[in-house]
């Protein structure tokens, strides 16, 4: 998307009062292209990894192996969000934070592409914890550039930051995925280390124009508090070195020794946090009975997100070995239909959008309980569709692109009936005592749905089995029509929250 720079008038002291970025302020286009650049590294990245896996050209695993590896990545992602916030809130500022943290994506790449296999899941770290950082961050920058949450320009900001996104990730597996499947592995994932540099330069050269408090520290840690974490820190870095180094010499030492406790953080963290949370004394009643609501919602998405992420891993390791990737005689890189999701999306959330603007005018706009429930149905359907190829894959024939492409548009429909809408209600629904973590803990249903499929592939379950595809179909399914027969309890429980 090109810069569209014009004289305009903005709110006094806003940062790029002088000129704007699409009516924004000008702010905005530094943190638009930072986004668009880091989600080109990670999907062009993500687009690779299960073919990278399993290909006798990269590390030769098996399916299994390589969807746990898949999904204990994107769940740490998520997972390390909320220390990323905390480091952001309690030590860097925002804008320190994130200008790291792009550094940290960079190097993890640069590790990717060492043609080593020791190097490779510490370059999948590195990516991990950089984006935890990022993520966290960014997106309180955007808002930082507005005066106030009710800045009518607020909302029409996030929107174009979002496109942001979905522009770096339809962009990355056509260029990253072509380059790392057509010529050489490793030459993939440093591309995805130049679009990340990139997008740090351009961050340190706009930076001029984000919020001056996008620099500050907002609750620095005391000296006390530092000592605290630091030696805390240690402790378990420490004794997580002397664990290892125990397994490593007994020669006990297999991968599932790493996988299966980052998995199980993974479902059991998310636990904790909303137990901790819902236990809290100093709730009053309200607060306590919409936490009891957003639970709901919670392992709603987290069943959501345990399906629709299996179309980078289950479904991605399918296209690989079962579907036909030739149109007119011209074979198309698989990786390739990682660029659907983002497409469709770029297309459909402005009709979505106008939509719900239409029938709220009507009061006839489905509600919070009514969306996600629609949105786990049919993310349930998706994988109903996914069992017509599974039958002609087991025929022993290839199955035709469009039946992914199908599966595809049936996902990102689900994503966004559901996902702009849990973003709202976490926002809405969150306890004022914990309001600024509300937001993380969105982001740990991603973690749980991934940890959970994770579990799965380290037990043995083949994922691309027909058995196990419908009964993940009929759990999304029944989940959501739980959903819609309690939505009158539920909502109850919301309060004055519609």
């Amino acid at each position: 998307m090109a810069s569209s720079l014009t004289k305009d008038s903005v709110t006094p002291g806003t940062p790029g009062s002088e000129k704007t970025f699409f009516g924004h302020p000008r702010g905005l286009a530094t943190l638009f292209m930072t986004e668009m650049w880091e989600r080109f590294s990670y999907y062009g990245m993500r687009a690779l990894l299960p073919l990278y896996l399993v290909a006798p050209g990269g590390l030769g695993m098996n399916a299994g192996t390589a969807t746990a590896i898949y999904s204990v990545y994107l769940s740490l992602v998520y997972l390390l969000t909320m220390p990323g916030g905390w480091f952001g809130d309690r030590v860097w500022g925002p804008r320190k934070t994130v200008a790291v943290a792009g550094g940290v994506i960079m190097l993890g790449h640069l590790t990717l592409a060492l043609p080593s296999s020791g190097t490779f899941f510490a370059g999948l770290g590195l990516v991990a914890i950089g984006s935890g950082l990022l993520k966290a961050n960014i997106s309180t920058m955007v808002g930082q550039l507005y005066d106030g949450p009710d800045d009518p320009r607020r909302d029409g900001g996030f929107t174009v930051f979002y496109m942001g996104i979905n522009l770096g990730a339809f962009a990355a597996p056509l260029i990253i995925g072509t380059i790392g499947e057509n010529v050489n592995w490793h030459l993939g994932f440093a591309l995805a280390a130049v679009g990340m540099g990139l997008g740090v330069i351009q961050f340190l050269i706009g930076s001029r124009n984000l919020a001056p408090h996008s620099s500050v520290v907002p609750k620095p840690l005391s000296a006390a508090e530092k000592t605290s974490t630091l030696r805390k820190a240690a402790f378990w870095a420490a004794l997580a070195v002397v664990f290892y180094a125990i397994v490593g010499f007994s020669g006990t030492y297999t991968l599932n020794w790493i996988l299966v406790p980052l998995t199980l953080l993974g479902v059991i963290i998310p636990v904790l946090v909303l137990t901790r949370i819902k236990r809290d004394r100093s709730l009053d009643r309200a607060e306590q009975s919409k936490m009891s609501a957003y639970i709901w919602f919670f392992v709603a998405a987290a069943v959501f997100w345990m399906i629709y992420d299996q179309g980078g891993s289950t479904l991605a390791i399918f296209a690989d070995s079962s579907t036909n990737t030739s149109v007119l005689g011209w074979d198309f890189p698989v990786s390739w239909f990682q660029s659907v999701n983002p497409v469709i999306i770029m297309a459909l959330a402005p009709v979505f959008a106008t939509l719900w603007l239409a029938l709220a005018r009507r009061g006839k706009e489905p509600s919070t309980i009514v969306k996600f429930s629609f949105g786990l149905v049919l993310v349930g359907l998706s994988f109903f569709l996914f069992l017509a190829p599974l039958a002609i894959a087991d025929g022993g024939h290839k199955t035709a692109a469009m039946w992914l492409v199908a599966i595809y548009f049936v996902q990102t429909c689900g994503e966004l009936m559901l996902s702009p809408v849990g973003l709202s209600v976490t926002t809405k629904m969150a306890p004022v005592k914990y309001a600024s973590q509300m937001m993380g803990v969105w982001f740990l249903a991603v973690t749980a749905g991934d940890a959970t499929t994770g579990l799965l592939s380290i037990a043995g379950v083949d994922l691309n089995k027909t058995g196990i595809v419908a009964a993940e179909a009929t759990l999304a399914v029944v989940a959501g029509l739980a959903i819609w027969m309690y939505r009158k309890r539920v909502k109850e429980l919301m309060g004055d929250v519609r």
